[in-house]
């Protein structure tokens, strides 16, 4: 089972949506796999840095 995010904003500002997922699955007794999937909504060569849209997916175990 996936446990997924959206997080809208630079690419490089990611890392604040994973801590939230992280600490939400830590909140639901869930542990995240290492590696993790995104998947891109918008196109960064026509869409401002900051509206850029991208649902990150992390597998997750329970325990």
């Amino acid at each position: 089972m996936p446990a997924r995010l959206l997080h809208v904003g630079p690419y490089d500002r990611e890392q604040a949506t994973v801590e939230r997922l992280c600490s939400l699955a830590a909140a639901a007794g869930l542990t995240l796999g290492y590696q993790h999937h995104e998947i891109y909504l918008s196109d960064p060569r026509r869409t401002a840095p900051e509206k850029l849209k991208t649902i990150l997916r992390y597998q997750v175990t329970a325990g």
